[in-house]
């Protein structure tokens, strides 16, 4: 079976304290349960939460929804994207399956990256490393006023940014995730092709600001 592994990106600062982290912990949850009733989604899609503050660490690795058992995060420390790049670099390394003369292995891994605020770390060497990988399809998104659009615009191309991060917000965030991560499975079954441009993934809503 070829595998959809989807890794999560999500900052866990001290900045994201309150009602931010509380509604990450909530739109995981909604994701899992409406991922785990897509019939394309439940056979294709493997999930990973990467978190990061002060350091980057895998909460949850590559794992079916069916198995999938979220952890709970707390808000604290600074902002180490740098090092959460480095992670997500090695583990798509370690952890996704590689096409062989023998096989063919995972599809492309789908990144979503999730931040409120501005790298505290030396971000453009995990940004090196990650880019060495150039295996997966990534998206970026600014949580709130705090984050940079241009930091995130030089990890992909794919940015979108959300005027608050409230509740509401970062729930239809989520729910955007959701559908990106239904729609890329039932293109892999029905077709075998990979998402390649963000214009394939379902319209954001109207809460979802595209970064151009």
């Amino acid at each position: 079976m070829r595998r959809l592994p989807v890794y999560l990106l999500l900052d866990t600062s001290g900045s994201m304290s309150g009602e931010p982290i509380e509604a990450v912990k909530n739109g995981v949850q909604i994701m899992i349960s409406s991922l785990r009733q897509n019939p394309q989604a439940i056979e294709t899609a493997f999930l990973s939460i990467i978190t990061f503050d002060s350091t980057a660490q895998q909460i949850v690795p590559l794992t079916d929804l069916a198995s999938f058992q979220m952890v709970d995060i707390k808000a604290t420390g600074v902002t180490a994207l740098g090092e959460a790049l480095r992670l997500v670099a090695h583990k798509i390394e370690t952890e996704v399956q590689k096409t062989t003369t023998e096989q063919k292995g995972d599809w492309k891994p789908l990144v979503f990256i999730m931040t409120d605020g501005i790298p505290t770390d030396n971000w453009e060497n995990g940004l090196n490393e990650f880019k060495k990988s150039k295996v997966a399809f990534t998206v970026a998104c600014a949580a709130g006023n705090g984050a940079d659009t241009n930091v995130l615009k030089k990890i992909t191309d794919n940015v979108v940014s959300l005027d608050t991060a409230d509740t509401a917000t970062i729930g239809k965030f989520f729910q955007w995730v959701t559908a990106s991560i239904g729609v890329s499975s039932t293109k892999l079954e029905d077709s075998g092709k990979e998402i390649t441009n963000f214009k394939e993934l379902p319209p954001p809503p109207s809460e979802l600001n595209i970064v151009v």
